[in-house]
């Protein structure tokens, strides 16, 4: 129920707070406990969102390995039982590291519940999914890494959280694309069928571009060369939501959503690879040749992928 994709995306925005404000070094025992918090926490919602939506996703993910109760590879049993374990190892992951992160963690397992279940089922409301999803798996674990390390907050690194909110929003209502079919089906109203094609574009290039202008104001002009390949991914990423709205229904939607989203996994780790590198003073020319390296890996994997669209398929369901 770890699902490693998302995962992995909600621990980098905790290692993002962690690492903001710069510091001596990150404590490997805070993060740890952290991030094992947070895991505990994902699982207890994506089980307890399986048994809310498990007639959705026989006709969303059929045969989904990832989706034991469509698979018929555990009972709805199986799925409570697992999801208590899970708020209990959430639970005991953030008791250890003090009162306010344990505050953050049992504020992020409610709103997985109230995400899925009744009376809240946010889940069925097209503009609170969205943004519950982005206080559960953004705000939520960069605050926690923010208060795992002690960090000062300050104006920086509060824009520096406050860009990743609509970054991601314009990432997440993109998933309706592939859930679009049973939602309409069981009368979720997504953005998606609610307003169209068109109009869910518009929204995530508008969270692009307000995602894009908080990044810039919070790193400052003296990080210049972290905007200057921001840039390049921003552009690459806006190219594939172009290419996502003239594309016909189907595997072609996909192919856009899916190489746009890894070319926003390459953004989230040049910015985190700036940050830590300046926590650690490494000169200015050491951080801007290390951040074109890494640019430069993923350019060559954007090149692939849109011209090969059959390997940018495989690696979105991946």
């Amino acid at each position: 129920m770890l699902r490693y994709r998302v995962a992995i995306l909600v621990w980098t925005f905790m290692l993002l707070g962690a690492s903001a404000s710069g510091g001596p070094q990150l404590a490997a025992r805070g993060l740890l406990l952290a991030g094992a918090a947070l895991g505990w926490s994902y699982v207890a919602a994506t089980t307890v969102n399986d048994l809310a939506d498990v007639e959705i996703d026989l006709v969303n993910h059929p045969q989904d390995r990832a989706r034991p109760l469509v698979s018929g590879l555990a009972l709805p049993s199986d799925m409570r039982k697992l999801h208590w374990v899970a708020w209990a190892g959430a639970a005991a992951c953030a008791a250890s590291l003090g009162l306010v992160p344990t505050g953050l963690v049992l504020a992020g397992l409610v709103i997985g519940r109230a995400y899925s279940l009744p009376p809240a089922r946010l889940s069925y409301r097209p503009y609170l999914a969205p943004t519950t999803l982005a206080v559960a798996y953004v705000v939520i674990p960069y605050a926690l890494g923010l208060v795992s390390e002690h960090r000062e907050v300050g104006t920086g690194v509060l824009l520096v959280g406050a860009a990743l909110v609509p970054l991601f929003l314009a990432r997440i209502v993109l998933k309706d694309f592939r859930d679009r079919e049973g939602d309409a089906i069981f009368g979720r109203r997504s953005i998606l069928v609610l307003h169209g094609k068109a109009k869910t574009c518009a929204v995530s290039g508008a969270g692009l571009l307000v995602g894009d202008a908080l990044l810039c104001l919070g790193l400052g002009e003296h990080a210049w060369p972290a905007l200057v390949v921001a840039q390049g991914f921003f552009l690459s990423i806006g190219a594939m939501l172009w290419r996502l709205w003239k594309a016909e229904a189907g595997p072609a939607e996909q192919v856009a959503i899916g190489t746009g989203a890894k070319m926003g996994n390459g953004l989230l780790l040049c910015l985190l690879s700036w940050l830590l590198l300046t926590q650690q003073g490494a000169p200015l020319g050491a951080r801007a040749a290390f951040l074109i390296f890494l640019a430069g890996l993923y350019s060559v994997s954007f090149v692939t992928l849109a011209r090969h669209p059959e390997r940018a398929v495989i690696g979105y369901k991946g």
